[in-house]
C-alpha cells in the first residue's frame, strides 16, 4: 500500500470518529478526550506480556532449585556408599565383643500379680447411749490399743439410773428379810393356832420377794452397763482416723459414728494370679508355706514381706483369675490400707540351673541361640531351649553348659564362624546412680542389650559406631540390608 493511501485511510478514520461524535450526543466530547483514552489500548497489552515474563521466570527458578537439589543427592549418596565400602573394608578383622560364663544358679520361680493392701480389721466407733459428748481422748492418726478411752459421754442421767436400781434393791431386800422372819413364826405355832392357808401364803411371798431381789440385781447391772457405755473405748489395737463428731455435741446410736479404727499392724493383701496357676500353687501350699512379696508400682523395691494365707474358693469367671490373700507384719508402715502394690509369690526354687545374661540370648527364624566361643576365638551359633527368663537371667534347659563363654555384647558384625576378640565384662561395682538405671529390654534381643553395661571403655566408641552403622545401612533400591544378627546368624540375605 503506497503512503498516500495510508494517508487517506487515516483520514477517513479521523472523519468517521468526527462523524461518531456528532451523531451520538452521549459520547460527544471534545477531540482531545478521544486522543487521551487511546494510550489505555495500549496499557493493557503490556499487563499480559508482564505476566507472561512473570510465569516464565517461576518456571526457571522451580527448574533451577530442582537440579540444586538432584545434585545434593547424588553428592550426598556418592559419599554413603564410599563410607559405606570403606567400613565394610575395615570390617574383616576380627569382631570385638564381650563375652562371659555361664553359671550354675539357684534361681527363684516367682508368679507376679498386682494387689491392694486390706486392714485385717476396720471398726467404726459408735455411742451406744445418747448424751453429749463432754471429752475427746484421742488425736487424729493416733496409734491406739484395745480398751483405751476414746471419748466420754454425759453419765449423770446413766448414773442415776444405777443409783435407783441399787435401792430398789435394798428395798425389796429388807421386805424379804422381814417376810422371812413371819415364815419362821408360822412355823413354831401348831396347825391349832394359825390356818395352814396362811403360812403357805406367807412362804409363796417370801419366794416371790426373792425372785425380785433377783430381778433388782439384773436391772442394777443393766444400769452399770449403759453407765460403762458413756466412756467410749477402743474395741482393737489400730490407727484413729479422721475425727467425726466435736466435743459439745449429742450424739445418739444410730449416728455416723466418732472415728474409724484401722488395723495396719499386721495388714494384708488381696491379689489376683491367672487360674491356670491355681494348680501348681495348692501344690506347693500342701508342701510348705509360700513366702510373698510386696513391690512398689514400678517393681524396683520390696516394700515388706508375708506368707500366703488363703485361696479363694472359687475362680471369678469373668476375668480367668484366682483371688488370694497374703498378710504382712508390716513393721515400718510401708503398707497402707487401699494402697495399690505389686505381689510376687515364690513358687517354687530351680536348684543349680545353667544361667546367662538375658542380653546373651538371641531370636531367630529357627528359635532362641546363643554365641559361644569356641578355642579357636570364633563365633559359633548354639541353638538353645528357654526356661524362666527375666530382664536380667535367662535359665537354659538344653544347647549350652556351664562354664562355656557366651557373647553378651558385640552382635552388629557378628556371625557364625567370624573371628572374635574377646573382652571380659568390667567387675567394678556399679555406682548409686547407675543401679537405679532400667536394664536393658529383653525384646531387643537382636541389638545390642547394653553397649556400657560392662563394657570396657576403650571399646565403647567403636560399638557404638558399629552398631549405629548397621541400624543406618540400606541398598539402593531402599529396603534394610541383610542384618548378621539375631533373626539371621549367618548373615545371608533371604
Amino acid at each position: 500500500m503506497s503512503g498516500n493511501a495510508c494517508h487517506n485511510r487515516q483520514r477517513g478514520l479521523v472523519k468517521g470518529e468526527r462523524r461518531f461524535l456528532a451523531l451520538s450526543p452521549v459520547f460527544a466530547v471534545r477531540r482531545r478526550s478521544v486522543a487521551a483514552l487511546r494510550p489505555l489500548v495500549w496499557v493493557g497489552k503490556w499487563d499480559r506480556i508482564a505476566k507472561v515474563l512473570k510465569f516464565f521466570k517461576s518456571v526457571l527458578a522451580i527448574l533451577v532449585i530442582g537440579g540444586l537439589t538432584a545434585a545434593a543427592i547424588h553428592f550426598m549418596t556418592g559419599s554413603d556408599q564410599s563410607q559405606r565400602g570403606r567400613r565394610w573394608a575395615r570390617a574383616e578383622g576380627p569382631v570385638p565383643v564381650i563375652a562371659t560364663e555361664a553359671k550354675l544358679a539357684d534361681v527363684p520361680v516367682w508368679l507376679e500379680g498386682v494387689g491392694t493392701a486390706k486392714a485385717r480389721n476396720t471398726v467404726t466407733v459408735r455411742p451406744q447411749v445418747d448424751g453429749k459428748i463432754l471429752t475427746i481422748n484421742f488425736k487424729e492418726g493416733q496409734d491406739v490399743k484395745a480398751g483405751d478411752v476414746l471419748a466420754q459421754i454425759d453419765p449423770v442421767t446413766f448414773q442415776a439410773q444405777l443409783d435407783q436400781a441399787v435401792a430398789k434393791k435394798a428395798l425389796d431386800e429388807s421386805q424379804l428379810a422381814n417376810a422371812r422372819r413371819d415364815l419362821e413364826r408360822y412355823d413354831q405355832l401348831s396347825s391349832n393356832v394359825i390356818a395352814a392357808k396362811t403360812v403357805d401364803t406367807q412362804r409363796a411371798l417370801v419366794a416371790q420377794l426373792e425372785a425380785q431381789i433377783k430381778s433388782d440385781d439384773a436391772a442394777i447391772e443393766n444400769a452399770r452397763a449403759i453407765l460403762g457405755y458413756a466412756t467410749v473405748v477402743a474395741p482393737i489395737s489400730g490407727r484413729t482416723g479422721m475425727r467425726l463428731i466435736d466435743v459439745g455435741n449429742i450424739v445418739r446410736a444410730t449416728d455416723g459414728g466418732i472415728v474409724v479404727i484401722t488395723e495396719v499392724r499386721p495388714i494384708s493383701v488381696l491379689f489376683t494370679l491367672p487360674q491356670q496357676d491355681l494348680p501348681e500353687i495348692n501344690k506347693a501350699v500342701a508342701q510348705r508355706a509360700l513366702k510373698v512379696e510386696a513391690l512398689e508400682t514400678d517393681s524396683k523395691n520390696v516394700l515388706d514381706t508375708g506368707e500366703l494365707q488363703v485361696i479363694d474358693n472359687q475362680v471369678d469367671q469373668t476375668t480367668g483369675t484366682i483371688r488370694l490373700k497374703a498378710d504382712f507384719a508390716n513393721k515400718d508402715l510401708q503398707l497402707w490400707p487401699g494402697q495399690f502394690v505389686n505381689v510376687r509369690l515364690l513358687l517354687n526354687t530351680l536348684e543349680q540351673v545353667v544361667v546367662v545374661p538375658t542380653s546373651a540370648v538371641q531370636r531367630g527364624p529357627e528359635g532362641t541361640f546363643v554365641y559361644t566361643i569356641g578355642a579357636d576365638n570364633k563365633a559359633v551359633v548354639r541353638a538353645v531351649s528357654l526356661g524362666q527368663q527375666d530382664e536380667k537371667i535367662a535359665v537354659i534347659k538344653s544347647g549350652l553348659k556351664a562354664n562355656e563363654q557366651v557373647v553378651t555384647t558385640g552382635f552388629a558384625r557378628l556371625k557364625d564362624g567370624a573371628e572374635v576378640t574377646v573382652s571380659a565384662p568390667e567387675s567394678a561395682a556399679p555406682s548409686p546412680s547407675a543401679s537405679v538405671k532400667p536394664q536393658a529390654d529383653a525384646s531387643d534381643a537382636g541389638t545390642t542389650a547394653s553397649i556400657n553395661a560392662g563394657t570396657p571403655a576403650a571399646m565403647q566408641g567403636d560399638l557404638r559406631r558399629e552398631f549405629r552403622d548397621g541400624k543406618r545401612e540400606r541398598h539402593g533400591d531402599g529396603k534394610r540390608g541383610p542384618r548378621r544378627e539375631a533373626g539371621n546368624p549367618t548373615g545371608t540375605a533371604k
